[in-house]
């Protein structure tokens, strides 16, 4: 047990049950609660597995069945915690339930029924206006994983799915945390040895920051690593309120205008900011939003801003069953090896944050800023564009488009590389994260980096079942997760196109142009009209008529009416076709 929990002495006591550093502190509460972490979590899982560690936490809870008591489990990127309230019996039950089943009697009858659950929680999961951050900091690894599906429920076996319980569900990579003047009695906790996991080490995909990327209309979304401080999370609400000033209360840009931090390991975390706007309004919310960055960058933050966030955060100690209430933290420090403070203490630190404190965190913020913005880019604030294309391109066999001239697809022995106008897209072997196998032959392969190139063999030329069987024998088996059959309706099939020439597939009967139907119908109206125009003129002269001339126009434009009715018919046809 690490000393630092000796600063809690009087408010909370540690002790271990079966080998598991354990925290508890008295509630006044009829009802205990308690929280069962461990030190694995969706960023340390790979691409081709994502997923597995939500599978056991839902096999290790499925016994459970249905209950009144209120328990669940939650899969977070570098913990997973089982927790419980309900009587000194029910939390009991609940924790040997749990580890029972984690020390080896996982219910893998169930397992391909729970993957099934987890596609179907997944498809009704929004993902948020930042759902995408992660990926394109971090790449398909690590942090970056939560912005993917979980793969793993397509083709994870039980022996995987054993093999990843035996070995991060142990009770050296675990802490337990109940809200009770002692550990209650009957707990059967035991669990297989292991050893503490340290958190993932973060990967990059984004070789500048400040950077950006352009995202959907409607939303203004910022991240930032920077390191874990009371001084950052001081900073996180100072930044909130900037947003919710300047954007809403002053602009009336904005409803939403927030900030956010987030602990990611034991020494960063992830601040998070956010404003949403208008369609019409997106390119004024941009710019406050990157004003109101450059403000706290340069140190335009009044004392009474500070001061407020200050008062805000000390009235969390005013709170009864203190200890209690700060159970999950204190538990969840101990896992990852964060400091862990007193209220003393973190008070004495709240009461210390200065504005030279908060400038120097807005920097270190904007620094290793991504901003994703709607519309156009924000080059002139100083932030770059993140890679869209790959820096460089396979050779191997050439595979081109049936859909557009400009792109090939290039199949080598150290990769795949899909050529386009603006740059290339790559995904070498080597650095496969997933390849996704359908039976029909499609491929898609997902770089480390996040680049991903799709192999239909349908919409490129020459791709035959050698050519894919080579691909396939060139990725790490480790990487590839075969999917189900697709619907042949699913399957791609090249779009008609058209090049100056006329269509390069076009059909026969109504696929023909409509212009030389036009250039003959306007060929025999002028004709016409001019022969009409004379008539008309001769006509009127000889009868006697007053304006022979203007009887003769009138005549012509009668004429000519119906052909420009049918003209324009053949224009909008062709456009239809067109389209």
């Amino acid at each position: 047990m690490t000393t630092e929990l000796h600063t809690l002495a009087g408010l909370v006591s540690h002790t271990s049950t079966q080998g598991i550093p354990t925290l508890h502190a008295a509630t006044s509460a009829n009802e205990i609660t308690a929280g069962l972490f461990f030190r694995v979590g969706r960023a340390d899982e790979t691409l081709a597995t994502a997923g597995i560690t939500h599978l056991v936490e839902h096999l290790a809870l499925h016994r459970l069945g249905l209950s009144d008591l209120h328990y669940n489990g939650a899969t977070a990127n570098a913990y997973t915690l089982f927790h419980v309230t309900g009587s000194e019996e029910e939390v009991v039950r609940y924790l040997n339930s749990v580890c029972e089943a984690l020390r080896g009697d996982l219910p893998m009858d169930r397992l391909e029924t729970e993957k099934e659950i987890l596609r179907t929680e997944a498809a009704g999961r929004g993902g948020g206006p930042a759902h995408q951050m992660p990926l394109w900091r971090y790449g398909a690894q690590s942090y970056g994983l939560s912005s993917y599906n979980e793969l793993g429920t397509w083709n994870l076996t039980p022996d995987q799915v054993r093999h990843w319980a035996q070995t991060r569900f142990t009770r050296d990579n675990a802490v337990l945390w109940i809200t009770s003047d002692q550990v209650p009695a009957g707990l059967d906790l035991t669990l297989p040895t292991g050893s503490r996991l340290p958190a993932p080490a973060p990967t990059s995909a984004l070789p500048v920051t400040p950077a950006y990327i352009h995202g959907d209309d409607g939303h203004v979304v910022m991240t930032s690593v920077v390191r874990r401080s009371t001084a950052a999370s001081v900073f996180a609400d100072v930044l909130g309120r900037a947003l919710f000033q300047d954007l809403r209360q002053e602009g009336g840009y904005s409803y939403s205008a927030e900030a956010d931090y987030s602990p990611r390991d034991a020494d960063f975390a992830t601040l998070t900011a956010y404003a949403d706007s208008l369609p019409q309004k997106q390119d004024a919310v941009v710019g406050g939003f990157i004003d109101t960055l450059a403000r706290l960058r340069a140190g335009r933050i009044e004392q009474s801003e500070l001061d407020s966030v200050r008062g805000k955060l000390l009235k969390m100690y005013d709170v009864p069953d203190l200890g209690a209430a700060s159970l999950p933290s204190y538990a969840l420090s101990l896992l990852l090896g964060h400091r862990i403070l007193s209220p003393d203490q973190h008070r004495a630190e709240l009461n210390a944050v200065t504005v030279a404190d908060l400038r120097a965190v807005a920097r270190e913020a904007w620094d290793g800023a991504l901003l994703q913005v709607p519309g156009r880019g924000v080059d002139w604030a100083g932030l770059t564009l993140a890679p869209q294309y790959s820096q460089t391109s396979v050779t191997g066999t050439r595979h081109q488009s049936l859909e557009n001239d400009d792109v090939t697809l290039v199949i080598g022995t150290e990769g795949v590389s899909l050529l386009t106008p603006r740059g290339p897209v790559t995904v070498r072997f080597d650095a496969t994260a997933a390849m996704t196998t359908r039976p029909d032959g499609a491929r898609v392969l997902t770089g480390h980096d996040g680049f991903s190139v799709t192999v239909e063999p349908t919409l490129y030329r020459g791709i035959t079942p050698e050519r894919i069987a080579a691909l396939d024998a060139a990725v790490p088996r480790q990487a590839a997760v075969p999917m189900p059959a697709r619907d042949p309706d699913r399957i791609p099939h090249p779009r008609e196109r058209e090049t100056s020439g006329g269509r390069r597939n076009g059909n026969t009967g109504t696929g023909k142009s409509t212009w030389g139907w036009t250039l003959a119908l306007w060929t025999v109206g002028l004709l016409t009209a001019v022969w009409g125009l004379l008539c008309a003129v001769i006509t009127a002269d000889e009868a006697g008529a007053e304006n022979p001339e203007w009887d003769a126009v009138t005549g012509v434009w009668i004429m000519w009416l119906p052909l420009v009715a049918v003209t324009v018919a053949l224009y909008r046809a062709r456009r239809r076709r067109r389209g």
